[in-house]
C-alpha cells in the first residue's frame, strides 16, 4: 500500500496555490473540495457555473497524424459534469504517444482550478488511473528556491514529505506526472540553449538545471509534464519540447448567463444584470473571464440592492472604479468599525490604496505579477504594510501562504493590477504635473494619454492594453467622482479629452495589427466616443459602403462593430465593400480556419470563388473544417482548392470527412487517373458524409470511373 501525505492547507484555501501530493489511497480528497469552494471567485451558490471552462482549442507539435500508434491515455481528462461542467478533454488521446502538453490561458480563466480539478479527479479514480503519483508544483514556489541545489528526488522530498520514505525515489519504476503551474510567473532564468545535460535523478544541481532538463526530456524522459501558462510566456519553452497545446478560452455565451443565474436567487435582479450586461458589449465580451463575471457581478448586486435610482456602469472603468469603492467600504464596516454611510476614504485606506498603486505601476511594468520582500523594497512597501493591506482589502490584494518563511503577494486578479497601475499613473500626475517615465517640455494629460498610447502599441503581447483603458477612462470626471475621497485633485477638461481621441484616430489610420485596433476602439470606448462607429453605422444602413473606400480606421471600425455586434450577420459580402489589399491579406486561412472550428462559430455558408488558397492554406481550412464546432452547411470553390492538389489523398479525404458535407461539388478540377483513384480513396473513409458527388467537367478516365462508381453505390 502506498503511503501518502499532503501539505499543510492553508485557511485561505486554493487560491495559495497550496500544491498536494495525493496518491490512490489518500484520504485527502476532502480537503481539497474545500479549498475549491473557498476560491473568492465562487460562491455556495455558483462553484459549478464559475468552475465552467471550455477548452477549445488544441494544436500538436512534432506529431504525425498519420502514426498507426496507439494513443496515449494518460492525457485524456474528463470530470464530472454534476459538479465541474468540464466535461470536455483537456488532452485529447492522439495517434502517438506525449509527454509535455501546455495549456495556454488569459488571467482569471481558470487554468490553476482545471489543475486542481484534475488533481481530485484522479485522487478519486476519475481520471488517469493509470497514473501512480501526480506532483502539483507551482512556480511561484520554485522561484523561492533560487540559488540553492537539489536533485529531483530531493525537490520531490522537499515539497512532499514522505516521498523517500513512501520508496519511490527511482520515478522509473511509476508512471509520473508533474504539473508545473503559473509558467508566466517563472523568475528562474531556463535557459535551454547552454543548460548542462542532466540524466541522474539523484545528481543535485540548481532548481532551473533541474527544470530545464525535466521539460527537455533528458531528466526523467519516462515522466509526463503538463505546464499551464498566460500566453505571453508560452515562447519561454521551445517549441520542440512541447507535444501539444491546449488553450482554456472561458465562458460561453450561455454560461455566462448560467453563472449569474446560480449566484442569485432573485430573478428580477439576474434578469436586470444580463439585459445590462448585453446591452453594453464591452462588459458581455470580458465576462467570458470567470473573475470578470465575478467582479461585475459583485458590483451590480450591491447597487441593485440601494434604493437609490442610479446609472449601472457601462465601462471597465467604471465597474472597477465601483468595485474598489465597495471594497473601502466593506474595510471601513468590518475593520474600523464604521458604518456604510461612512464618508468613503479614511486617510489610513488613501495611504493603503496610493501604496498599493504604486506597487502595482512598477511591478506591471517590469511584467511582474507576484511579489516578493524584494519586490515591496523597491516599491518602498515592507512586509507589515503589505501584510496590513492583504488583511483589510481582502478582495484588492492577497498575501500567498508558503511552506517557507519567503511570503508572497499578489493582486486577485491581473485587471486589478492595472486599473491600480492607471490610477496611480493618473494620480501621480495630476497632482504633480509630470510622471518620471513620461517627460514632456509641457505636460498636460493628453500629452501623458499620448505617451501612454504608444507604448501600449509598441507592447509585443499588448501587456499595456487595459492599463491603457483605464487610464484613459479615469480621465472622465463622471469617473473621477466616484473615486472622490481616493483621488484628492482631480483633472480634465473636454478639450484633452478630445484632442487624446483624435490622436487615437490618427493611430487607427495606421498599420496596426487586429488586436491593437480593437483595444484603440475599446480605448474610446472608455471615454464614450463612438463617433468612429457611428459613421461606419450609418454607411452600412444607408448602404454607401459598397461605393466608398473605407481607410485603414473605417475597417478596423468595420470589424470592430461585426466583432461586438449583440446580432448575428446574415451575410457578409466582402465584394461589396470595395477593400484594401491590405484588408484582404488579413483574412487569412488561418484566421478563416479558427472562426470555423470556434464553439461560437455561426458561419452555415462560405464562398471562396476565385482564391489562390495554396497547399498550406487548404491544409489550415481543413483544420477548420474537420472541427466538431464546424456549422458550415456550403462551401463554394472546391474547384478552385483542389483542382492542383487532387492527387494528394489527405487533403481530399479531409474535404470529404469534414462531416458538414452531405452534397459536394468538384466540378471542373480537371481530376485525371490518379485523382480519380485518389477521390476514392478518400470516399471510403468511414468519416465521410457524402451522398451527393458532382464530377462534371473532369477526366478520370473509365478506370477511375468504375472504381468511383463502386465506392458511391456502398455509401447509399
Amino acid at each position: 500500500m502506498l503511503r501518502c501525505s499532503t501539505r499543510e492547507l492553508s485557511s485561505k484555501g486554493c487560491s495559495t496555490l497550496t500544491a498536494l501530493w495525493l496518491c490512490r489511497t489518500s484520504p485527502t480528497v476532502t480537503d481539497v473540495h474545500m479549498m475549491l469552494a473557498e476560491l473568492p471567485v465562487l460562491s455556495s451558490s455558483c462553484s459549478s457555473a464559475c468552475l465552467s471552462v471550455c477548452l477549445l482549442h488544441s494544436r500538436l507539435e512534432g506529431v504525425d497524424s498519420s502514426s498507426g500508434a496507439e494513443p496515449d491515455s494518460i492525457f485524456m481528462v474528463c470530470t464530472s459534469t454534476k459538479t465541474l461542467n468540464l466535461c470536455q478533454p483537456v488532452i485529447k488521446p492522439l495517434p502517438q504517444p506525449i509527454r509535455t502538453v501546455m495549456t495556454k490561458g488569459v488571467a482569471g480563466i481558470g487554468k490553476t482550478l482545471l489543475t486542481h480539478k484534475f488533481t481530485v479527479d484522479w485522487a478519486e479514480d476519475k481520471a488517469q488511473q493509470e497514473v501512480h503519483y501526480t506532483f502539483p508544483l507551482t512556480f511561484r514556489e520554485l522561484n523561492v528556491l533560487r540559488g540553492r541545489s537539489f536533485s529531483l528526488v530531493g525537490l520531490v522530498d522537499h515539497f512532499f514529505s514522505g516521498s523517500k520514505e513512501a520508496e519511490i525515489c527511482s520515478f522509473q519504476d511509476f508512471l509520473v506526472l508533474f504539473i508545473l503551474d503559473g509558467l508566466d510567473e517563472c523568475r528562474l532564468p531556463l535557459d535551454f540553449l547552454s543548460t548542462q545535460t542532466l540524466t541522474d535523478v539523484s545528481e543535485s544541481t540548481s532548481v532551473e538545471v533541474l527544470l530545464v532538463n525535466l521539460i527537455r526530456g533528458e531528466l526523467l524522459p519516462s515522466a509526463h509534464l503538463w505546464i499551464t501558462t498566460r500566453p505571453a510566456a508560452a515562447n519561454q519553452i521551445p517549441p520542440e519540447c512541447v507535444n501539444m497545446v491546449t488553450e482554456v478560452r472561458g465562458f460561453t455565451d450561455p454560461q455566462k448567463e448560467e453563472y449569474f443565474r446560480r449566484r442569485s436567487t432573485d430573478e428580477e435582479q439576474v434578469r436586470r444584470i444580463m439585459s445590462h450586461i448585453r446591452r453594453c458589449r464591452s462588459l458581455h465580451i470580458v465576462c467570458h473571464i470567470p473573475l470578470f463575471c465575478w467582479i461585475t457581478a459583485t458590483v451590480l448586486e450591491d447597487m441593485l440592492k440601494s434604493r437609490e435610482e442610479r446609472e449601472l456602469p457601462r465601462t471597465l472603468t467604471q465597474i472597477y472604479s465601483h468595485y474598489v469603492v465597495l471594497q473601502n467600504k466593506v474595510k471601513t464596516v468590518k475593520f474600523d468599525g464604521g458604518t456604510a454611510t461612512d464618508p468613503h476614504w479614511s486617510p489610513q485606506s488613501r495611504e493603503m490604496m496610493e501604496s498599493l498603486g504604486k506597487l502595482a505601476f512598477e511591478q506591471l511594468q517590469k511584467g511582474k505579477l507576484i511579489f516578493y520582500e524584494s519586490d515591496l523594497t523597491e516599491c518602498g512597501m515592507d512586509l507589515r504594510a503589505a501584510s496590513v493591506c492583504s488583511g483589510v482589502f481582502t478582495q484588492v490584494f492577497r498575501e500567498e501562504s508558503s511552506l517557507y518563511q519567503d511570503k508572497v503577494f499578489t493582486f486577485i486578479h491581473l485587471s486589478l493590477q492595472e486599473f491600480l497601475a492607471a490610477l496611480h499613473v493618473h494620480q501621480t500626475f495630476i497632482s504633480s504635473k509630470s510622471f518620471k517615465i513620461y517627460t514632456f517640455q509641457k505636460p498636460t494629460l493628453n500629452l501623458l494619454h499620448q505617451s501612454a498610447v504608444d507604448e501600449a502599441l509598441q507592447s509585443p503581447n499588448g501587456h499595456l492594453d487595459l492599463f491603457l483603458r483605464f487610464l484613459l477612462g479615469l480621465s472622465l470626471p463622471t469617473n473621477q467622482r466616484l473615486l472622490q475621497g481616493l483621488l484628492t485633485q482631480t483633472g480634465s477638461d473636454s478639450q484633452n479629452n478630445q484632442k487624446t481621441v483624435k490622436y487615437i484616430k490618427k493611430k487607427l489610420s495606421e498599420s496596426l495589427s487586429t488586436e491593437r485596433s480593437i483595444n484603440l476602439f475599446h480605448c474610446l470606448n472608455e471615454v464614450n466616443d463612438r463617433s468612429l462607429l457611428k459613421e461606419i453605422q450609418q454607411s452600412m444602413r444607408s448602404g454607401n459602403l459598397s461605393t466608398e473606400k473605407l481607410s485603414p480606421a473605417q475597417w478596423s471600425a468595420l470589424v470592430f462593430i461585426l466583432l461586438s455586434s449583440q446580432e448575428h450577420l446574415n451575410v457578409f459580402d466582402l465584394k461589396s465593400f470595395s477593400p484594401s489589399e491590405e484588408a484582404f491579406l488579413k483574412l487569412s486561412c488561418a484566421a478563416l480556419s479558427s472562426v470555423l472550428s470556434s464553439q461560437s462559430s455561426s458561419v452555415k455558408h462560405l464562398d471562396l470563388s476565385n482564391n489562390d488558397l495554396q497547399d498550406s492554406g487548404v491544409k489550415l481550412l481543413c483544420e477548420g473544417l474537420k472541427s466538431p464546432h464546424c456549422k458550415l452547411d456550403y462551401l463554394r470553390s472546391v474547384d478552385h482548392m483542389f483542382h492542383q492538389y487532387c492527387p494528394v489523398p489527405r487533403l481530399l479525404t479531409c474535404f470529404l470527412s469534414c462531416g458538414c458535407f452531405s452534397e459536394s461539388s468538384l466540378s471542373g478540377c480537371v481530376i485525371t487517373e490518379v485523382g480519380g483513384a485518389s477521390l476514392a480513396a478518400a470516399l471510403s473513409s468511414n468519416s465521410s458524409s457524402v451522398r451527393e458527388l458532382d464530377l462534371s467537367y473532369n477526366h478520370p478516365g473509365d478506370s477511375a470511373v468504375k472504381l468511383l462508381s463502386q465506392k458511391l453505390n456502398t455509401l447509399r
